[in-house]
């Protein structure tokens, strides 16, 4: 199926944050998974999960139509290398669910359930649109935690201050 406008700016999308993701991934030791800089925050060990499976909610949206958080399965790991395996499988379903539709299917809607009741309603448009932002987001707050535990923060969209590189 030939892509369209819109599931290909989607796509780029996705794409242009893949490695800068990868690469605060690969960088975080298990050893810090524990750490939370205030008692209401989350541990890094949810952050990191999150960060990584975040694109496996456009497959979601696209193939099931919803997500329900009390049937939601998260992924379970105990090394790096299994988190970062996981987030390369998640990515690769992400890109492939886009490909296999067009933009008119993006006019369908999504919902986000709890115990099958419906907390809100969008168009997959919109759902994969705050989807790309969320993730965004919550990378950018994984790199505030890895830069109070002292962890190399790479460069992302320009060098950083352990990252020259660009």
């Amino acid at each position: 199926m030939a892509t369209s406008t819109l599931v290909t700016a989607f796509i780029k999308e996705l794409e242009a944050e893949y490695t800068s993701t990868k690469k605060c991934l690969e960088n975080i030791p298990e050893s810090v998974y524990g750490f939370k800089p205030h008692p209401t925050s989350m541990e890094m060990r949810y952050l990191t999960l999150l960060t990584a499976e975040i694109p496996l909610w456009i497959t979601f949206m696209i193939k099931e139509g919803e997500v329900d958080f009390a049937t939601y399965k998260r992924f379970e790991w105990e090394t790096k290398d299994e988190l970062v395996a996981h987030y390369e499988e998640v990515f690769k379903g992400a890109i492939e669910s886009l490909k296999s539709i067009t933009d008119e299917d993006l006019n369908g809607e999504f919902h986000l359930k709890r115990y099958g009741e419906i907390l809100f309603t969008q168009t997959k448009l919109e759902g994969v649109s705050s989807t790309i932002n969320h993730w965004v987001h919550h990378r950018g707050q994984l790199t505030v935690y890895m830069r109070i535990s002292e962890i190399p923060v790479p460069s992302i969209y320009g060098p950083s201050a352990d990252d020259k590189t660009f």
